[in-house]
């Protein structure tokens, strides 16, 4: 029994102390929201790059579901390089480095301006092996896996945007 008391205690003093220091959940006020209504109003234009444009732009699609009247516009120039890491005595490659860099802006519709400036981007290893099918498919899913990863990067900044913004979601 004690021991339930002192767990209410710790926890009721915990969110004492939380709710003085400034924290505030990124997703307050739920679908009706400022940070959830600005990604809702964000459309992405199509993004160069091939297999990794497609990706990142599906997975920015799924993440920011948009629906509706764009206020915003998201131009994301894509970054993906393969380079060799671990070389053997004859000059074969033993391992990659797969990098996935993106530069992208937020631009407001309503006047033309960009109202964000960033970049993400993340990285891989993979093992290159005696098959050349099964480095090929690595290199794929080191790919899947790094548009997800830049495509949770952008949308967590442009979130934070919104919620810090004067004029996020009021316009």
């Amino acid at each position: 029994m004690k021991r339930v008391a002192l767990l209410a205690a710790t926890a009721l003093a915990l969110s004492v102390s939380l709710s003085g220091c400034g924290l505030r959940p990124l997703y307050g006020g739920g679908p009706d929201g400022t940070v959830r209504s600005t990604l809702s109003a964000i459309e992405v234009a199509p993004i160069q790059g091939g297999q990794s444009g497609w990706l990142v732009a599906n997975a920015l699609k799924d993440r920011l579901d948009h629906g509706g009247t764009a206020r915003y516009r998201l131009d994301v120039q894509l970054d993906d390089q393969i380079s060799g890491l671990g070389v053997r005595r004859d000059d074969s490659v033993t391992r990659e480095r797969r990098i996935l860099r993106a530069r992208y802006q937020l631009v407001d519709l309503s006047n033309g301006n960009v109202v964000l400036d960033a970049t993400a981007g993340s990285d891989a290893g993979i093992d290159v092996v005696g098959s050349e099918y099964a480095t090929i498919a690595a290199e794929k899913t080191a790919l899947e896996r790094l548009s997800g990863i830049v495509a949770d990067q952008i949308v967590a900044r442009v979130a934070r945007y919104a919620q810090t913004a004067p004029a996020a979601g009021g316009q």
